[in-house]
């Protein structure tokens, strides 16, 4: 019989509502089957805050769980063997205190972090440029990412301290040749840092891991990987003087495209999530370590455990049914792949040289973030012209009712949640010893202030009982608090239906349409409100946007100060019902007495109440048409003039 290679870890990315549910998720899956686990982290405990800060209204449990505190890690983590389990945890800003926590549980545990396997995400340039969950300035982010990995090679050398993360540059638009250039770039910044800290030797820097996306496009995706494979094998032998091999593979984990998931004919993301986990299995010279799938039902709201269990059966039937794992690399001498990966190495390269020109990812934030919004914008006028077909959205859109597209779906975070939060940090922090809370936190400011490892003093902060708003703030009064580029600026890609358009709304009496696009609360997923931004500039309407969160009193006082005839408000973490109304209460406060219309992922029933409680329009992922939307808007803002 056939020798067959180990197959790869398999995991979902989960975790909601509360410490002790996810930990329910968790061990379900583990019994299914699954191998390793990737703990989704609500915004909250990704941007640094408790779950009674007021920017956490609205946002707790409903992305991922919230962890204020060790007693939530070890609810977390109840009866999962720390020292057996491989976890990668999906954190960036407040990667350095959830491996603290995480650490200091384990030790409680009897469990030596020497035996710990896993991996914190903890690439902040994409933050920056995509995703949003960043809290600290460029420089101190690097500061923290160093001193972890400097922890891990010394105490903790089976964690991956920081996982380079393209995956979220794909979701924001990116190229494939984007995506190696951008994250190979952050790596290359970050080990350069790591070197010149002294603190870490040359043998040591395999400590760097990534974590991709996979598209549709599934044979120019595995070329990218065979690509990514080549190229960081070269960078760590010539850059860095790596000399044994295996230190320098290319070690990734992949979670495939949710851009490309449709609400419209929600069926079709089955298949289009199978082909995707193509581009990453099938080439075994660049195949990735851990794979997990997002469900078919995440364009529509969070999935239940049972379509979490379709997308893991979709990697055991690959895996375990078909001969895949038989063979070498099936693309070897493959003239066609061979050409296409070369070149997409030389493409990527000179992407690169642009890049260390500009001083490197950290320094060439803002350059990177316009590109980013130009590639996406690129892409969405493709969809919007027909260039790019998308199945069920702009082609072949007759369909049968799927059974599948009901808001019924979806899990529905209890809204109790937020307030039982609250309840337990309040008994929290009244239970613990808090002089010793003071003198740990004045420690970490002390390491923060000086060129101290933070990681000690985190994880002493940790074990007494600090929360992560705690830990944060401290950190925040030392380094301060970073707001990223929104990238639209000189960005430009009129459509015929917008230049004309634009040509309409610039002979108006009144001037040009008035509107204030806003993201309140901590969701920093800003693609669609970027894109709405673009098109709405390219449609004549005078726009402001500020970038991501933002509270309802500073959205109101932007609508007054703009003279907004109009606000967009755009949520994609679940937290509408919540924030929508308290804009629209700002909003009166103010005296701003205008249209609001909400953009976002909206289950059918909440869109019937946001509509009951005075939104005008609610615009969902199946509105792909962006000259469309800015029709309506400056069709609102007109009669409303009249």
């Amino acid at each position: 019989m056939t020798e067959r290679d180990r197959p790869w870890l398999m995991r979902t990315y989960s975790g909601h509502s509360t410490a002790e549910a996810s930990n329910d998720l968790y061990r379900t899956n583990l019994a299914k089957g699954q191998t390793g686990l990737s703990v989704a982290f609500d915004l909250p405990t990704q941007t640094g805050y408790d779950s009674d800060h007021p920017l956490a209204a609205g946002e707790v449990g409903k992305v991922g769980v919230p962890v204020g505190h060790i007693g939530h890690m070890r609810a977390l983590f109840n009866g999962i063997p720390t020292g057996e389990m491989n976890t990668s945890m999906t954190i960036n800003a407040t990667a350095a205190w959830l491996l603290g926590l995480y650490i200091a549980h384990s030790e409680a545990e009897g469990v030596d972090p020497e035996a710990l396997r896993g991996t914190t995400q903890n690439d902040i340039v994409k933050e920056y440029l995509s995703r949003g969950t960043h809290i600290f300035p460029p420089e101190a982010s690097r500061r923290l990412i160093v001193d972890m990995v400097a922890y891990c090679s010394k105490h903790a050398p089976k964690w991956n301290p920081v996982n380079i993360c393209s995956y979220h540059l794909q979701e924001a638009g990116a190229t494939p040749v984007q995506e190696i250039a951008f994250s190979l770039g952050t790596a290359i910044d970050v080990l350069d840092a790591v070197r010149d800290s002294g603190q870490v030797d040359a043998e040591k820097f395999d400590s760097i891991s990534f974590f991709v996306n996979a598209g549709i496009r599934f044979v120019e995706e595995t070329c990218k990987m065979r690509a990514f494979t080549q190229l960081w094998d070269e960078i760590t032998a010539d850059r860095y003087g790596v000399t044994d091999p295996k230190l320098r593979r290319f070690r990734y984990g992949v979670q495939v495209n949710s851009l490309g998931l449709t609400e419209s004919q929600p069926e079709n993301n089955v298949q289009r999530i199978v082909l995707e986990m193509l581009g990453v299995t099938l080439s075994k010279n660049a195949r990735a370590r851990s794979v997990q799938l997002p469900a078919w039902n995440e364009a529509l709201g969070l999935p239940r455990p049972w379509d979490q269990q379709w997308s893991l059966r979709m990697q055991q039937v690959l895996a375990y049914e078909t001969d895949l794992l038989e063979h070498g690399d099936i693309f070897d001498g493959s003239h066609i792949v061979e050409a296409r990966t070369s070149e997409l190495i030389i493409q990527a390269k000179a992407e690169l040289a642009e890049i260390e020109a500009m001083g490197g990812a950290f320094n060439a934030i803002g350059e990177l973030k316009k590109r980013l919004v130009t590639s996406h914008t690129a892409r969405i006028r493709a969809i919007e012209s027909g260039d790019l077909k998308v199945i069920g959205v702009n082609d072949y859109i007759e369909s049968e009712r799927s059974p599948l597209g009901h808001s019924e779906q979806i899990l529905k975070v209890d809204p109790d949640v937020e307030p039982a939060l609250i309840s337990d940090l309040t008994k929290w922090r009244a239970g613990r010893d808090n002089a010793a809370v003071a003198q740990a936190l004045a420690n970490l400011k002390a390491a923060a202030e000086s060129d101290t490892n933070i990681m000690e003093p985190t994880i002493a902060a940790a074990k007494v009982g600090v929360t992560t708003g705690e830990w944060a703030e401290t950190l925040r009064d030392v380094f301060g608090q970073f707001r990223a580029p929104t990238g639209i600026d000189d960005v430009s890609a009129p459509s015929t239906e917008l230049s004309a358009l634009a040509e309409s709304n610039g002979q108006h009496e009144g001037g040009p349409p008035r509107v204030l696009i806003a993201k309140p609360g901590l969701d920093g997923h800003s693609n669609g409100a970027e894109q709405v931004a673009v098109a709405a500039r390219d449609g004549g309407m005078d726009v402001a946007y500020a970038g991501i969160r933002t509270t309802p009193d500073e959205i109101a006082r932007a609508a007054a100060q703009h003279h907004a005839e109009l606000v967009a408000v755009s949520i994609l973490s679940g937290a509408h019902m919540q924030l929508v109304p308290q804009v629209q209460t700002a909003l009166d406060a103010a005296g701003v007495n205008v249209p609001v219309v909400v953009g976002g992922i909206i289950p059918d029933d909440d869109q019937r109440h946001l509509s009951a409680a005075g939104v005008v329009r609610i615009y969902t992922p199946k509105d792909y048409e962006l000259a469309a939307i800015v029709r309506d808007m400056s069709d609102l803002i007109l009669n409303a003039r009249s």
